[in-house]
């Protein structure tokens, strides 16, 4: 399930990334984690997994604190959005929620890469509402989509 996405879709995404970005101070994350349902097996370990990744990747990286994460595994049905603390204090859990479920039903139609694109564009959306452009605002993040 490597190559769920071709070239063109993962630059695609990645220009999602960045149009999303550009609303605002706020950054967006990407990762597919390609393990199968042998290594990783359950609700938990996913959130664990998620939750490393995005230590790694996000967590007090950014000025503001506001980085997302999408971490998505196909193989298990498993999609898990983390926003650090900045986000977390400005953002409803009623927003990742629905962006969650929105998502999630795309992605059991098949629609992987829309469902993942619209759930980008949308955070930029949001992000634009609590953290706007008021100056200078560097990349504080990659846009670049990782895998595990």
């Amino acid at each position: 399930m490597k190559n769920i996405f071709s070239d063109q879709q993962i630059s695609q995404l990645v220009e999602a990334i960045r149009t999303a970005e550009h609303q605002s101070t706020g950054e967006i994350r990407v990762h597919i984690d390609q393990t199968t349902d042998n290594e990783t097996n359950n609700a938990t370990d996913n959130a664990s997994v998620a939750f490393d990744v995005f230590k790694n990747l996000c967590l007090g990286k950014t000025k503001e604190k506001n980085a997302v994460l999408f971490h998505v595994n196909f193989h298990q049905k498993y999609l898990t959005i983390i926003g650090d603390t900045g986000i977390h204090e400005k953002v409803k859990q009623s927003f990742w929620d629905n962006l969650h479920d929105t998502t999630t039903q795309q992605f059991a139609k098949g629609l992987y890469f829309e469902g993942l694109k619209i759930a980008i564009l949308e955070t930029g959306k949001e992000l634009k509402k609590h953290f706007p452009i008021l100056g200078n605002n560097p990349n504080e993040l990659p846009d670049e989509i990782t895998f595990s």
